[in-house]
């Protein structure tokens, strides 16, 4: 698959996995390394496409990861599932809703946005009392054909997250596969000549729901991207270590990490 669009402009607001890097009460070398490069939080990305400035997910640290990465504008959020380390940074959309002067448009399928809605019923719920207390968001449910935000066109790639159906996102030549254990065929048909691939994995064991870093490997040979930086990992994965073992063209994303595609 082959797309004309915008250059692509990523930054990794976080790369680490659901309790995020170190973890609470945890004394192992990576937990307590010193390499700023081993501190992670939890998993989302900031992508300017053109004049549109994306956001993928909003985790906990979601106020702090824009703050260190000086992101004041947001034109969209787009949502790859909606587990807790990827949706609950969400009520931080009440001051991108002042910053941008309107409701927020967040896309993700009904699956997602149904949770949404549970999750964050407050930010649904009338609030005379109370306006600017909530969010305001404007859900927008997308499947698996592609969809236009502005001016720019988006890919979601079906992924499967374990037994569950989540969603990642192809941005012209750039594409982000977090939280996935296996790409179907026909979704492996979408990310062609990328030039930079964002995919999982968590940790080098086995996992039910993610990639392991030798799966991730051999998916990221299998998909032929330019580049490949690895995502959503554990304490097991210290960066520097884990990196020297790594293929030519494949290392650990960080939390910071900017890049072009």
């Amino acid at each position: 698959m082959s797309m004309n669009s915008s250059p692509v402009e990523v930054v990794v607001l976080g790369s680490g996995t659901s309790h995020g890097v170190p973890m609470i009460g945890c004394r192992c070398p990576v937990c307590t390394s010193d390499d700023p490069h081993d501190k992670r939080t939890r998993p989302s990305i900031f992508v300017r496409m053109g004049a549109l400035r994306i956001l993928v997910d909003t985790a906990p640290e979601l106020r702090l990861q824009c703050l260190t990465q000086g992101i004041d504008a947001v034109d969209a959020v787009l949502f790859t599932h909606h587990h807790a380390d990827h949706v609950m940074g969400l009520d931080d959309m009440r001051r991108f809703n002042w910053l941008m002067k309107k409701a927020m448009p967040c896309y993700g399928t009904k699956r997602t946005l149904d949770e949404l809605r549970r999750m964050f019923a407050y930010a649904f719920e009338p609030a005379a009392d109370s306006p600017h207390s909530r969010p305001e968001l404007e859900l927008r449910i997308i499947d698996r054909e592609p969809f236009t935000v502005g001016e720019e066109t988006i890919v979601p790639i079906p992924l499967l997250h374990g037994s569950m159906p989540v969603l990642g996102f192809r941005f012209g030549r750039f594409a982000y596969c977090t939280d996935c254990s296996h790409i179907p065929d026909e979704s492996l048909d979408l990310l062609h000549d990328l030039e930079v691939l964002v995919l999982d994995a968590l940790r080098p064991k086995p996992h039910a729901t993610h990639f392991s870093v030798e799966q991730a490997v051999d998916m990221a040979r299998r998909i032929g991207a330019g580049r490949t930086y690895f995502t959503h990992m554990a304490h097991e994965l210290n960066h520097a270590d884990t990196n020297r073992g790594l293929p030519k063209g494949m290392e650990l994303a960080h939390d910071g990490l900017r890049f072009s595609a």
